[in-house]
């Protein structure tokens, strides 16, 4: 099969992240609460802070959001954008305990979700499945798109009522990337195949190191102690091996960990944070950035 850069002579930064070998551990996108708009429209490139919405209702909804630390994301179904009914909005949130809550509603008129602020407010409610989004955001990143879309098709056949594409969640050089939530766990470099067998995993509480960006509720360098644990003992579910302690050195990290039976109780993790050269790490990007990323030096079971 021909590369989308090699059939259109553009740049395609995921295609480029893939053949360098860029580590994804440690780079998911902080966050525990999440709110979600869906938008059958087009998505301007800065997603739903460029909405053209009633000013007094998006005013309330991204001060609200902001109150809650929440992330606001626009999401639609995959395959075509014009569907009949209302539109949905939730409030998903993940607690430390590892049980979420969620809240869900519809609008029709933009004053209509003014009800995200209230469901931001309220814990919501538990019960209800995990949403699966793929970021297919192509008007923040072309590779999003030529990713994630058919990624999301993939994943709705599967699972049609979890399945949403979602706009920009970060790492576009990652594409195609899920966000599970309000797990908070994210995955990148899939494709159609990969993303049924991992999310089929993720779903069975079994969740494996291999495309594994790292969980939200985790700063970097713990996101990627837990990738090399999991690598190395195998996949678990999302609270199995939980971050008790963290020691820093420089640029040396020691990151200790829990595990739950059938894993090692205690393990430690040696990580060492280097810079990475500066690279054109977005499709868009004017200039070359550079990126923290981090090596396991050592695991040992105390």
């Amino acid at each position: 099969m021909t590369s989308p850069a090699a059939a259109t002579g553009r740049f395609f930064c995921a295609e480029t992240a893939q053949a360098r070998g860029d580590s994804m551990a440690g780079t998911a996108s902080p966050g525990l609460v999440w709110v979600l708009v869906e938008y059958r429209g087009a998505w301007p490139p800065d997603g739903f802070d460029a909405l053209d919405l009633e000013a007094g209702t998006k005013a309330l909804v991204v001060s609200a959001a902001r109150t809650a630390n929440a992330r606001i994301l626009l999401v639609r179904r995959p395959g075509p954008r014009r569907r009949p009914g209302p539109g949905r909005w939730a409030v998903l949130r993940h607690e430390s305990s590892g049980a979420y809550r969620q809240h869900w509603g519809t609008w029709e008129r933009d004053e209509d979700l003014a009800g995200i602020a209230s469901a931001l407010a309220s814990p919501g409610e538990h019960g209800f499945p995990p949403v699966i989004m793929v970021c297919a955001h192509g008007q923040h990143d072309p590779c999003c798109a030529v990713w994630g879309r058919p990624v999301g098709r993939a994943l709705s056949e599967r699972w049609p009522e979890l399945v949403w594409e979602c706009s920009h969640v970060g790492g576009d050089r990652f594409a195609a990337n899920v966000v599970i939530a309000p797990d908070g766990v994210y995955y990148g470099g899939l494709d159609a195949g990969s993303a049924v067998a991992t999310v089929e995993e993720h779903l069975a509480a079994r969740i494996h190191a291999e495309h594994l960006r790292g969980y939200t509720d985790l700063l970097p360098p713990q996101q990627a102690a837990v990738v090399a644990v999991l690598g190395q003992f195998g996949p678990a579910g999302r609270q199995d091996f939980v971050v008790t302690e963290t020691l820093r050195e420089g640029e040396h990290w020691r990151i200790r960990i829990t595990g739950r039976p059938p894993h090692p109780a205690k393990i430690e993790v040696e990580l060492r944070a280097s810079r990475a050269p500066q690279r054109q790490l977005t499709c868009r990007a004017p200039a070359g950035g550079s990126v923290i990323v981090y090596e396991t030096l050592s695991i040992r079971i105390n």
